[in-house]
């Protein structure tokens, strides 16, 4: 057991146990009530004892509950003074980020909000996984996440940051010489450049099996030869939002496109005294896609 976890969770039960209301507790501590719940079962297996009574209207401490509450206190207490104590080089925006994100979000978002972001706070370094890799935030070296997901874990504090959908996008020159579909089965007569390993696209109307000169599991090469006229795409519309605003792409059947909703999220690990460099990055990426949608 790692003794830091236990004082985390001693710590949150602390607040628990004064509020004696799961919901309140969480919304004190910016975890969500689940997490909470959770981690004090946690802590009750660790002390191999109960420290409250549940019942569907009240929550109230055991004999051990509140003995736990007492030893909670002078240690919270204790921690708190410590913070301060380091609090100069805690709230200080400096030091290393490290973030992971999807490879079009790097690329259309990701490098100007740390490029602005640094016109802020000048110590601040970046160190972006640009992948795909679902990794484990509570384990491996990473920061905040940025993931193309409709389901963030529940184990994390969640962030919507935009909702999209995939088009399909051709350039004007190439539907000038091969003809604009007018249905999804025109696209059997058309060079559908595909990613890697899919061979059908869904759309309003049916799957449609898609075949083409080219398929490849990089979106920005697939994008790069749809630039030049090579074929027709089906991508993330965030992904050419900019060409397709210039006249440079041209959305292909848009009433076949699926409007269900795709969504990019931030999320990070919960807990109890967050970094400022955090704190002060999450908003920022928050009011950047705030004033974006403005």
């Amino acid at each position: 057991m790692n003794e830091h976890k236990r004082i985390e969770r001693l710590i949150l039960f602390v607040e628990l146990a004064q509020q004696l209301n799961f919901t309140k507790a969480a919304e004190k501590l910016g975890i969500s009530k689940s997490y909470l719940s959770e981690q004090i079962k946690r802590l009750e297996n660790d002390l191999q004892c109960p420290l409250l009574v549940r019942t569907t209207r009240s929550v109230r401490l055991t004999q051990e509950g509140d003995r736990a509450l007492q030893q909670g206190l002078t240690i919270r207490s204790q921690v708190l003074q410590l913070e301060r104590s380091v609090s100069e080089q805690h709230d200080i925006v400096k030091g290393l980020l490290r973030l992971t994100a999807p490879k079009m979000f790097t690329e259309v978002y990701l490098f100007d909000i740390c490029q602005q972001f640094r016109q802020q706070y000048p110590e601040i370094r970046f160190e972006i996984n640009s992948s795909y890799t679902n990794f484990n935030l509570n384990q491996d070296d990473i920061d905040i996440a940025f993931r193309a997901t409709n389901t963030p874990p529940d184990n994390m504090v969640a962030k919507h940051l935009i909702s999209y959908q995939h088009d399909l996008v051709a350039t004007p020159g190439y539907l000038d010489q091969f003809g604009r579909p007018n249905n999804a089965n025109d696209l059997n007569d058309h060079q559908c450049l595909a990613t890697l390993h899919q061979t059908e696209w869904p759309l309003k109307s049916a799957n449609i099996d898609v075949s083409g000169w080219l398929s490849s599991n990089d979106n920005h090469l697939l994008k790069q030869q749809a630039m030049v006229g090579s074929g027709i795409i089906r991508i993330a519309s965030y992904y050419v939002a900019k060409e397709v605003e210039l006249g440079e792409l041209e959305r292909v059947l848009p009433d076949e496109c699926l409007q269900q909703g795709n969504s990019i999220y931030l999320f990070y690990p919960q807990v109890i005294y967050p970094a400022k460099k955090h704190q002060v990055f999450v908003k920022f990426v928050q009011h950047y896609f705030e004033n974006l949608r403005a």
